[in-house]
């Protein structure tokens, strides 16, 4: 395993503003991540899902060498990450959404330049991997320009960049498409598939965007008041906690309304010229099977469960 943690604690000390005064300071413990342990094998593309204040982030940290634990091992790369040996900063990379690692007043190439020396990158590896981000991620335009006057989609493109010069093993991604218009996030979430499918990058990725998650990642792990919930495949995660599925119809006109209306099932409405059934796992079969004897089946779509619908399921304590 190239990731592994055992029962990891993090707890911090904060003012209680309730309780607290102007004389008189009261502190409350806040634990962040409670007795999280997991295993991630090279290669695999991770999604983290949470609430806000999950423990997401701070998880990330952990494991990135950023903070320290309060309690618990980890080991990344055999490396024990808050311990920061060179070797193992040399070997990942962090982006955050909304922290930039760039500078600010250079243009990007200088950045570039200047990571180039901090990580010792030889000056082959160095040209082919600029080429290799420009030709992937549709920066060229970017190179030359300073990082104040970029947008937000254009900034992320280049933290990304950036932080592959070096060829790391693991790529910890916290947020990297928060705030970015539809087609930028596109183009991110096709390079990291890109970069991830050929230099078989490990990545794990936190967003709120089910977008990003059900594109990029096969696992997810979701953890809720810093305790993890559920670890497996996206597509088992569906499968078992999905609280309904859709059934639509395409509705032509005011004769197949009425059959729609004539269906025995009885959690369905009618939206403009679709009609929609809602109906749990259970009785999935024997709805569509009356649905298929009163319709054409070419105008029935069964849709997939809805992500975001089954995560807030699991937060809600409706697991079974």
């Amino acid at each position: 395993m190239i990731i592994t943690s055992n029962k990891i604690c993090k707890t911090f000390n904060r003012s209680d503003t309730e309780e607290s005064s102007l004389f008189k300071r009261v502190k409350e413990k806040k634990e962040a991540v409670k007795e999280l342990s997991l295993e991630i094998e090279e290669g695999e593309f991770v999604g983290f899902l949470g609430p806000n204040g999950a423990g997401k982030t701070t998880f990330l940290k952990i494991l990135s060498g950023i903070i320290y634990p309060t309690s618990g091992e980890a080991k990344v790369l055999g490396f024990t990450p808050w311990e920061r040996d060179y070797d193992f900063l040399k070997s990942i990379a962090i982006v955050m959404g909304q922290k930039n690692q760039l500078w600010w007043d250079l243009p990007t190439m200088d950045s570039f330049v200047l990571l180039k020396e901090i990580y010792d990158i030889p000056e082959k590896k160095f040209k082919n991997n600029v080429d290799l981000m420009v030709e992937t991620i549709g920066m060229k335009d970017l190179l030359y320009k300073r990082l104040r006057n970029m947008s937000l989609g254009e900034r992320m493109k280049c933290e990304l960049a950036a932080s592959f010069l070096h060829d790391p093993k693991i790529l910890f991604l916290d947020e990297p498409t928060i705030g970015l218009d539809v087609v930028s996030s596109r183009s991110i979430r096709n390079f990291l598939k890109k970069i991830n499918k050929e230099k078989k990058n490990t990545i794990i990725l936190t967003s709120h965007y089910m977008g990003d998650i059900e594109e990029l990642c096969k696992r997810v792990i979701i953890i809720d008041k810093g305790m993890k919930v559920y670890d497996g495949l996206l597509k088992e995660l569906k499968e078992k906690y999905a609280p309904d599925k859709e059934i639509r119809i395409e509705l032509a006109d005011l004769s197949e309304k009425q059959k729609f209306a004539k269906l025995k099932i009885k959690t369905k409405k009618i939206a403009e010229s679709t009609g929609i059934i809602s109906v749990d796992n259970k009785n999935i079969g024997e709805a569509t099977k009356e649905v298929f004897e009163t319709f054409d089946p070419q105008l029935v779509t069964i849709a997939e469960a809805d992500t975001e619908k089954v995560i807030a399921h699991i937060f809600e304590n409706k697991i079974t």
